[in-house]
């Protein structure tokens, strides 16, 4: 049955990235009619548009009028002018990012809200968008719940956050995801260099996050730096030939020493 906030479900996506992809598909998949791809890259909005046999444009003076539901999923630092360049219009307007503040919107629209799906995304990769969790955030009541309504058509994790507290959602999320798989990054270069396969450290990867469904992250702490061994964290120092690497090592080691200290007291 269709919630009773959601009257028409016409889509238009402005933005052909890695989030407006996943979403995109998932909202086809729950019954939204998907009219239209904007995004400045052309290969990109044709490469979305014929996954969801829609049209697309480059052109946001070319933006269709007359849609339901503005979903913008774009990079921050575009964000805003692409939202001023839209032509105004009665739809209910939602960008996706976890860092940008709602009132982004006011001034441009009069119906405006967030859903941010704290996932990390990809294009070549299936995720069952179902379990990602949403945050949603809405200028009115009413704008809320209709948005409300939507998210739970795609996810079965929906959660009302504020954009003051969204922020420092996405801060930790950047933290435990995007800075952890830069590490993993650098662990695989390190043994690539080696002619190791870095899939052997698939098992410690997976096991460092297992551990965090019964302990604390702080709990969970192991290593050199711990205890602050010096010998071990000397001799990995002098074995990183990269000096941007290095002061990182460093940096992160005397980090997680000194909050081990300050946890014990």
């Amino acid at each position: 049955m269709k919630p009773s906030h959601i009257e028409e479900k016409n889509v238009v996506f402005i933005g052909a990235g890695n989030v407006a992809t996943h979403l995109s598909l998932a909202m086809k998949n729950a019954g939204f009619s998907i009219r239209q791809i904007f995004s400045r890259s052309e290969n990109s909005a044709k490469s979305l548009a014929e996954k969801l046999n829609c049209n697309y444009t480059t052109d946001v003076k070319e933006i269709l009028p007359d849609a339901d539901i503005y979903l913008f999923s774009l990079k921050d630092d575009v964000l805003q002018d692409i939202v001023a360049s839209v032509p105004p219009n009665n739809g209910l307007w939602i960008h996706t990012a976890g860092s940008i503040p709602m009132d982004l919107f006011r001034g441009y629209a009069e119906y405006y809200g967030v859903i941010y799906p704290m996932q990390t995304l990809s294009k070549q990769r299936h995720t069952n968008f179902f379990k990602v969790p949403l945050f949603i955030e809405g200028n009115t009541k009413n704008n809320e719940d209709k948005i409300y309504d939507i998210a739970q058509m795609l996810s079965g994790s929906v959660t009302h956050m504020a954009s003051d507290k969204r922020r420092h959602l996405h801060l930790a999320a950047v933290f435990a995801c995007n800075f952890s798989n830069h590490m993993y990054s650098l662990a695989a270069k390190i043994l690539e260099e080696q002619d190791i396969d870095w899939h052997i450290l698939q098992p410690l990867i997976d096991e460092t996050a297992n551990k965090l469904y019964s302990m604390s992250p702080g709990n969970a702490q192991t290593g050199p730096a711990v205890r602050y061994d010096r010998h071990v964290i000397e001799r990995h120092l002098s074995m990183l030939k990269d000096e941007d690497t290095r002061k990182l090592y460093l940096m992160i080691s005397e980090n997680i020493h000194a909050r081990n200290v300050t946890n014990k007291k």
